[in-house]
């Protein structure tokens, strides 16, 4: 595959990953936990998209998120041979991804993550998960390394097997080479009933790329927040039964738990920094290597 096709001089579909969180907000409000910045009530419904370029973001997303492009990418970070940084260092990279035209806050993406963790802590979670909120979004970092916003973030989706239409704007898949491919167009495609979710392959993106980097440091649940917030067509409508096994089914609870932390936490006021470093400083040399590698 020539992925020389896929750069974000090309295609920019979103002005900003700040915009396509408030997206999320609208398109998913769950009136049961969390929202402080307004009412879950003010939040627009999806089928009533505020954004031309959420659809056109999603016909990128959908047209080339196929097997062999994840396949691709997996092979191309999954080594993680990029760069290596301390952990502070690596937040400090990631805020290079703050957009000052963003009209709804002037706060960047650490910032966003300690709202999310914050959040967890004051509910009186466990400390992993606290640090889930902190690290859910370090894998945008794939931006800063080329990679266009439509293969970095998103809704996620198994790829290998048919395209659900419980996914946003399922329309969008007839253009993408596998929709048509008796490879990979059935129920099962390439995979077995009940295969658990472990075995399967998920669009590229944040979410996958975060949890390998952090599989060897969290517990399980975390683990599956990590890799699965964005797998929208499960977790919020239940598809892919025929692919999950009961494992899947348990640690569901935990995706589930943790999503409204992520989608309604944000707030224009920021965290006191000075205040949390000290507790901030002590969960991640508990759960960390000093450096992380990207």
């Amino acid at each position: 595959m020539d992925n020389n096709q896929f750069t974000p001089k090309e295609i920019n579909p979103l002005g900003s990953l700040d915009e396509w969180e408030d997206d999320l907000l609208e398109r998913y409000p769950d009136p049961e936990k969390i929202a402080s910045a307004k009412s879950t009530e003010s939040y627009r419904n999806y089928e009533e998209p505020a954004r031309d370029t959420v659809r056109e973001f999603y016909r990128l997303n959908h047209t080339h998120q196929t097997y062999d492009f994840v396949m691709e990418k997996q092979r191309q970070y999954l080594s993680f041979d990029k760069k290596e940084m301390a952990i502070w260092d690596a937040f400090d990279f990631l805020n290079q991804l703050v957009d000052d035209s963003d009209p709804d806050t002037d706060l960047d993406q650490f910032q966003h993550l300690l709202q999310t963790s914050e959040a967890i802590r004051r509910d009186g979670h466990p400390d992993w998960m606290v640090l889930v909120g902190l690290m859910h979004d370090m894998g945008k970092v794939l931006c800063l390394f080329g990679e266009p916003q439509w293969a970095v973030v998103g809704d996620t989706f198994p790829v290998g097997c048919a395209y659900s239409d419980k996914i946003i704007y399922p329309e969008f898949f007839k253009e993408n080479p596998d929709y048509n491919n008796p490879k990979y167009n059935t129920k099962y495609g390439i995979y077995e009933p009940n295969c658990g979710l472990r075995n399967v392959h998920m669009s590229w993106g944040h979410d996958e790329y975060i949890y390998q980097m952090m599989k060897d440091s969290i517990p399980e649940g975390g683990l599956y927040m990590l890799r699965y917030h964005s797998f929208y067509a499960w977790h919020r409508e239940g598809a892919y039964e025929h692919l999950l096994d009961d494992h899947d089914r348990e640690m569901l609870q935990w995706v589930k738990l943790f999503n409204p932390y992520d989608l309604y936490s944000k707030c224009p006021v920021p965290p006191d920094w000075k205040e949390l470093k000290p507790y901030y400083t002590a969960l991640i040399e508990k759960y960390l290597p000093k450096t992380l590698k990207f």
